[in-house]
């Protein structure tokens, strides 16, 4: 996952007649709750930790959802809610399921692999709306890029908990983390960054790899020489964006 592009949140000032659809987004939340328990008894009700996967799963979502509503109220400079801030929401459904299917100890499965899957074709229709309704924001491209990180690292944990990769996935799903981090003490990591074709690019291949390697068909360590690869030039690509981001610091 790709340094955020998006600018930094900031609080907005709202005319009179203008609030943030925050009744909405969190009816939405609920609605996303419920289907976070429907979908993991449905789909993963197996296993001596099925408890434990849906309540994690659970915790996970609420917990995402409620400081999405909190940015959204403190950020978001519309009135409508659009469907692309619901499409997110539908992400963050199947990114809190695959958790607790991750903690119920179901491995790859083309269950598993379908909802991955649906998530990463989810993940160009947000963008795509916001900006075809007028309602891009610096929220909805926050939320969008902290969804597709927790989608990384959970598809990341699977493939190294279901035995389709070895140990070295992790370098998939964790760059996201690793340059937030930096950033807590290298402040000048914050800037927006410009729009930039092979940062999207990179971030479309490094899920899809995550999202094959779910596949029941994988054998073990048979994607590895590929995941080596696209790590090498993810890497290159956050190198390329720090390197901006030193020059263009204040």
């Amino acid at each position: 996952m790709q340094p955020d592009q998006a600018p930094i949140a900031q609080p907005t000032v709202y005319h009179e007649d203008v609030r943030p659809p925050l009744a909405g987004f969190t009816l939405s939340a609920l609605a996303g709750g419920i289907a976070v328990i429907a979908l993991s008894m449905g789909f993963f009700s197996v296993g001596e930790h099925v408890v434990l996967g849906i309540t994690a799963a659970l915790c996970f979502y609420l917990i995402a959802a409620g400081t999405a509503s909190f940015a959204l109220f403190r950020t978001y400079p519309h009135a409508t809610l659009g469907l692309c801030n619901i499409v997110t929401l539908v992400r963050l459904v199947i990114v809190a399921t695959l958790i607790g299917a991750l903690l119920s100890s179901v491995g790859p499965s083309w269950t598993v692999f379908s909802l991955a899957a649906i998530a990463l074709v989810l993940d160009g229709a947000d963008g795509w709306l916001a900006r075809r309704q007028d309602l891009a924001s610096s929220f909805g491209a926050r939320f969008d890029v902290e969804v597709d990180a927790a989608f990384a690292l959970v598809l990341a944990l699977h493939a190294i908990f279901g035995g389709s990769a070895g140990f070295a996935v992790v370098l998939l799903g964790l760059p996201y983390y690793l340059f937030k981090a930096a950033s807590l003490a290298l402040p000048w990591l914050n800037q927006p960054l410009p729009e930039r074709f092979t940062r999207k690019a990179m971030c479309v291949i490094q899920i899809a790899i995550l999202v094959a390697l779910q596949l029941p068909l994988v054998a073990t360590g048979a994607l590895d020489p590929l995941i080596i690869l696209v790590a090498f030039a993810l890497a290159w690509s956050f190198v390329h964006d720090i390197r901006w981001l030193w020059r263009a610091r204040s």
